[in-house]
């Protein structure tokens, strides 16, 4: 039995050759009357390059600079969040489970692995009027019967008002 090798000639590697990926997150944001939302935001200025060479480059979308702690957390089965506010600008990113939150505006949106949440709400006054009176931030809890595990990246920066999608 004669094994063959085939070498292909050199050239730039498939990523190389690919357009720029678009990924989306999830962002709770608050507007200049103090009312917190959800949008459905891009990411879109990935850069193809090594982020420790010799290794291969890969699509990376650099966010904003500066000091950031990381926590692992494991909310447990029929976790109920009750509505308060982020304690800082966090990315959210689900592990396993499902979890949700849900706006001042009413909004709801369900996430689970490989979704992502900004959650800059820190500026929310607590509504005067309707069935969410006296409610303010965002209200969180657990889908389902299970526990959910969580990454949160809490960064050092200060929130902004009136700014969905402002990281791209």
């Amino acid at each position: 039995m004669m094994l063959m090798v085939a070498v292909l000639p050199a050239g730039p590697s498939r990523a190389a050759t690919e357009q720029a990926p678009r990924l989306t997150y999830h962002h709770m944001w608050t507007d200049d009357r103090g009312v917190s939302h959800l949008a459905t935001c891009p990411l879109t200025q990935f850069v193809l390059k090594s982020m420790s060479p010799p290794a291969g480059p890969q699509w990376q979308d650099r966010q904003p600079d500066g000091r950031a702690t990381v926590l692992m957390t494991v909310q447990p089965p029929h976790w109920d969040g009750a509505w308060h506010e982020d304690p800082k600008v966090q990315w959210i990113v689900p592990l396993r489970g499902r979890w949700f939150v849900q706006a001042m505006d009413g909004t709801r949106v369900e996430m689970g692995p490989g979704d992502v949440l900004l959650g800059e709400d820190q500026n929310t006054r607590p509504l005067s009027t309707g069935p969410m009176r006296g409610r303010k931030g965002h209200l969180g809890g657990n889908v389902g019967d299970g526990a959910v595990d969580l990454m949160v990246v809490q960064m050092d920066i200060a929130p902004t008002v009136g700014q969905p999608c402002h990281f791209r």
